[in-house]
C-alpha cells in the first residue's frame, strides 16, 4: 500500500478502530495531532540490547509458555518518551506482546530483536486547518462543528 492510501486508511482506524482508546470524538478534533512515522533501515540485532534508545525502534519475537508465538513492536521514540532504560523498554514491549509470565534473563535471551529507525512528521489541528484554508481546501460550513 502506498502513502496517499495508507495515510487515511491508518489515520481513520487509529481514530475509530483502535481497541485501546476510545473512539475519537467531535470535541476533541481541534485538540488532537497527528503524526506518520516513516520506517527504514530494518536490522536484524545481534541481541536484545543491540539498540539505542532514541534512534532505533525495535520489533521482538519469541515463544510464550506454551509455544505460541508473540510479537511487538515500538517506534524509535517511544522508550526515550516514556524516561525507560533499555531493560524496562524490552520488559514493558513483552508485555505488550502480551506475555504474563516471568520476565527473566532466560526470556530475554530468546528474544529475537529486529531494529529500525523512522522518521516522524506531525501536525496539530490548527496547523491542518491552516493548510486547507491558504490552499483553498476548507469548507466554511466547517466552522460550525470544528
Amino acid at each position: 500500500m502506498d502513502l496517499y492510501q495508507g495515510v487515511p486508511k491508518y489515520a481513520t482506524s487509529s481514530a475509530f478502530d483502535d481497541r485501546r482508546f476510545s473512539p475519537v470524538s467531535l470535541t476533541e478534533v481541534r485538540a488532537l495531532e497527528c503524526s506518520v512515522t516513516l520506517l527504514y533501515n530494518f536490522e536484524k540485532a545481534k541481541n536484545y540490547l543491540d539498540w539505542q534508545i532514541g534512534t532505533h525502534g525495535m520489533i521482538i519475537e519469541f515463544e510464550g509458555d506454551r509455544g505460541e508465538k508473540l510479537s511487538a513492536t515500538y517506534l524509535p521514540y517511544v522508550c526515550s518518551d516514556q524516561g525507560w532504560g533499555q531493560e524496562e523498554c524490552i520488559n514493558s514491549l513483552v508485555r505488550k506482546a502480551g506475555y504474563k509470565g516471568r520476565i527473566d534473563s532466560k526470556l530475554r535471551s530468546n528474544i529475537s530483536l529486529t531494529r529500525y529507525q523512522g522518521c516522524k512528521a506531525a501536525i496539530n489541528f490548527a496547523q491542518y486547518r491552516e493548510k486547507r484554508m491558504t490552499g483553498g481546501r476548507w469548507n466554511a460550513a466547517w466552522n460550525r462543528v470544528l
